[in-house]
């Protein structure tokens, strides 16, 4: 069954919501019908507002809210190492028939965070958001077996 957790962000989802200003956009939709769209905005290399609209079962709405959770606050290289197996952990586990299509909140907060990244490149913005090397990592697709990625 569902933990605790997973129960609670279900219930009273955090952060649900359309940010129509937002820096970043993503959408992921998965084959079992769960689609994923996060909304970004960043302040100083930082996401000062995290939302999503999410269609999918209770799981997918709690892994979600989890994520915005997790995110926000967070500057862009940290939120960008929310991973799905760290909102897995932080929900309390998630069944095993719910893993592959539920927990893409952290793909689809990626994509949107990538999305802000590649509007301020091409605006001629391209001061890197982490120092040293790190910033290179940040253009890089991160790999989600079994995911389509549909950006918009």
């Amino acid at each position: 069954m569902y933990s605790p957790k997973v129960i609670e962000h279900f219930q009273n989802p955090r952060n649900a919501g359309k940010i129509p200003d937002a820096d970043g956009i993503a959408t992921i939709a998965e084959g079992c019908g769960d689609i994923f769209r996060f909304y970004v905005k960043i302040r100083n290399n930082r996401l000062e507002k995290v939302g999503y609209e999410v269609k999918g079962c209770p799981v997918a709405i709690a892994c979600c809210s989890m994520t915005a959770v997790l995110a926000e606050g967070k500057s862009l290289a940290e939120a960008m190492m929310i991973t799905n197996e760290v909102v897995e952990k932080a929900l309390g586990g998630l069944p095993p028939e719910k893993k592959h299509c539920s927990n893409l909140a952290a793909d689809a907060l990626y994509e949107a965070i990538q999305d802000y990244l590649y509007k301020q490149a091409l605006s001629g913005n391209t001061a890197p958001a982490a120092s040293g090397d790190d910033w290179r990592n940040m253009y890089l697709p991160r790999e989600a077996p079994g995911s389509k990625w549909n950006r918009r």
